[in-house]
């Protein structure tokens, strides 16, 4: 089985489905994307621009390891 993706204008959203309504549920499966994959979409493309903008923030392994070992001495208690 294939999966594809598609990109609809609304005027031919409805004659797309009605098309696709003709194969049975074995034949085609119509997946429909969630509002959460979309949220996560956006917000992967927003960090992406960032980071190709040269306006992202990046630490070394030591710095990340360092922030980490704060946050847990701060809140190691609430774990």
């Amino acid at each position: 089985m294939h999966t594809i993706q598609l990109k609809v204008k609304n005027s031919a959203y409805e004659k797309l489905l009605k098309l696709l309504s003709n194969f049975s549920n074995d034949e085609i499966e119509i997946l429909h994307k969630s509002p959460q994959f979309q949220k996560d979409k956006a917000y992967l493309q927003k960090e992406l621009d960032e980071i190709e903008s040269g306006n992202a923030d990046f630490f070394s392994h030591t710095e990340l390891e360092s922030l980490l070992n704060q946050a847990i001495n701060k809140h190691g208690d609430n774990l």
